[in-house]
């Protein structure tokens, strides 16, 4: 069964036949290549930002595309689908713009925005230390007042397009250690700020062509605080809600390309003179691969359409984050059994799927993380029910 996506406009539809023209024609047939030699396509993000596509969620005025999140996590769902590299790219990226299009003023906005969304530059989103990965407002990084403008202290870990990125958006503290999750601020810093370095990438079990690196900022000056002093931690979490949506998005495009293989392998592999799909055993794998596949997108959307209606939908993004990235280990891993032999092997692109699913359940807070999320929000819901009317 083909995945035949459900769009809001014709305008939306005709977006995503392009986003598919070019990751088949551009990205498709160089991913397991360029994943070999551990090669970053920068070339390819020029080519999403000259079609429109690093901006698809944010305002025309700067730029963007002025997509719903509906539509534009299809499109990041499409990119992963042919090279996961790209679509958490452009997922990372779009969270790394987020702060600014949010709480920056208007004069950043105009003056920052337009090359952050439609000209072609690459962001890093710099939250997570060595030692505050989940705890995050354990963080040691300090910014300080200086000259109308903060210096930033500190070194932040795993970061996406680390050492690649244009510019990079991080919060670090600027009040005293110990004030916790009210003393932190969210900082633009550009690329080319003298003290900006990064470490060389570390070598991750997949997606090789997306640089992952600690970045230490000594002494990098900045003017751009985005948001209130000490409103950052705020500002971390909401871009998160919406960051996680899309790697839900990214799970389901890596979860479907493993689907696709799987299937077309059981119609072409004949054993006991018949297609191997055609065994019952084969056959309900299929079929439950299919089904959780369905089902994460359909999560992943359901909590795009209330953030696009302007309704609370951290609590579903964690779910769909959590579910999502869940069933695409889980699917990835039955596509190599299905294949076999042939599946174990770098001759096929399974087992580069089911290495590069592993991570999905690690960023933007592990899935134990989104278990405390959704847990704590029932816990709320039910003392809040439990009440005695006023």
């Amino acid at each position: 069964m083909a995945h035949e996506p459900v769009l809001p406009t014709p305008e939306a539809a005709d977006l995503l036949d392009l986003v598919r023209d070019i990751a088949d024609r551009e990205l498709a047939p160089r991913a397991a290549r360029d994943e070999e030699r551990g090669a970053f396509p920068r070339d390819a993000f020029g080519l999403l930002g000259d079609a429109g596509l690093l901006g698809l969620p944010y305002p025309a005025a700067y730029g963007g595309g002025e997509q719903p999140y509906e539509v534009y996590l299809q499109v990041v769902e499409e990119l992963a689908a042919r090279w996961l590299a790209v679509g958490l790219g452009l997922s990372v990226h779009t969270l790394s713009c987020f702060p600014l299009a949010a709480y920056g003023t208007e004069e950043q906005r105009a003056g920052l925005l337009p090359g952050m969304i439609g000209g072609g530059r690459l962001g890093a989103y710099c939250l997570s230390e060595a030692q505050s990965g989940s705890d995050a407002a354990a963080m040691t990084t300090r910014a300080r007042r200086e000259d109308g403008g903060y210096t930033v202290e500190g070194a932040k870990s795993w970061i996406t397009h680390g050492g690649v990125a244009d510019f990079y958006t991080v919060f670090a503290r600027t009040s005293e250690p110990g004030s916790g999750a009210r003393g932190i601020s969210c900082f633009h810093v550009t690329a080319d700020t003298p003290g900006v370095e990064a470490d060389p990438p570390e070598r991750k079990m997949g997606m090789a062509s997306s640089p992952t690196a600690v970045v230490h900022f000594d002494g990098a000056r900045t003017e751009q605080r985005i948001g209130d002093e000490g409103q950052g931690f705020a500002v971390a979490l909401a871009a998160l809600d919406s960051g996680r949506l899309g790697i839900a998005a990214c799970a389901v495009g890596l979860a479907q390309a493993a689907l696709d293989l799987a299937v077309a392998h059981s119609r072409a592999r004949r054993q006991f003179d018949r297609p191997i799909g055609d065994f019952q055993g084969l056959s309900f794998m299929l079929a439950d691969m299919a089904t959780g596949v369905e089902a994460a997108r359909q999560l992943y959307l359901a909590a795009a359409r209330r953030r696009d209606a302007g309704l609370p939908f951290g609590t579903r993004a964690a779910m769909a984050k959590l579910f999502a990235t869940d069933t695409a280990m889980r699917v990835t891993t039955d596509a190599v059994q299905v294949l076999g032999g042939s599946g174990y092997t770098r001759d096929l692109p399974a087992e580069r799927l089911m290495r590069e699913a592993k991570v999905l359940q690690i960023v933007e807070g592990t899935n134990q993380v989104q278990r405390m999320v959704i847990g704590r929000d029932l816990a709320r819901s039910a003392d809040a029910s439990a009440r005695p009317p006023q």
